[in-house]
């Protein structure tokens, strides 16, 4: 059975957690995170790139696992912590891994970075000791147009060797 126009159901008023924050937000269950992220809360630091799931650039940790906004129905992150890029530093003070990310110029044009730096923290969060292995295969479906993976390796080994401990960014 299809509605017609007239017929639609309405959206339902909800909320998300985003970077420690409540955010109301009109509830269209099946629209895309990465949507909601961008237009609806402003957040830009989360990209589209390819809008099929396939490039990386769109990741946000759901609950500490990075995940593809650009497939995830907003409805699906509901009640969960949902943390963007722009909610890893704290105030002045940036995550370990982004840190490592400037410190080995891991990064050219900067498109893939949130994605990238968000993949590599929920990897380090549940394994804060990867292999090489593991690390390409964490980063595998992660794309980089301008080819910087070996300084991108190289950021995600040096985070994994900080003194600090590299957790899943904001509650």
């Amino acid at each position: 059975m299809s509605l017609e126009p007239s017929q639609a159901l309405p959206r339902a008023a909800t909320q998300l957690r985003v970077n420690g924050t409540v955010h109301p937000i009109s509830l269209d269950r099946d629209r895309s995170l990465l949507y909601v992220l961008r237009e609806e809360l402003g957040l830009t630091g989360t990209k589209y790139g390819c809008g099929e799931g396939e490039c990386g650039a769109c990741k946000v940790l759901i609950d500490g696992v990075a995940v593809r906004s650009c497939v995830t129905p907003v409805g699906e992150v509901v009640g969960r912590s949902i943390t963007t890029i722009e909610g890893l530093a704290e105030g002045d003070r940036l995550h370990p891994v982004q840190q490592a990310f400037i410190d080995e110029g891991a990064f050219q044009c900067g498109f893939c970075t949130p994605g990238m730096i968000l993949a590599s923290v929920s990897l380090l969060a549940r394994n804060p000791r990867p292999s090489e292995g593991e690390i390409r295969a964490a980063m595998d479906g992660n794309l980089c147009r301008c080819g910087g993976y070996l300084r991108i390796f190289q950021a995600i080994r040096r985070a994994a060797q900080l003194p600090e401990k590299v957790d899943g960014g904001a509650p």
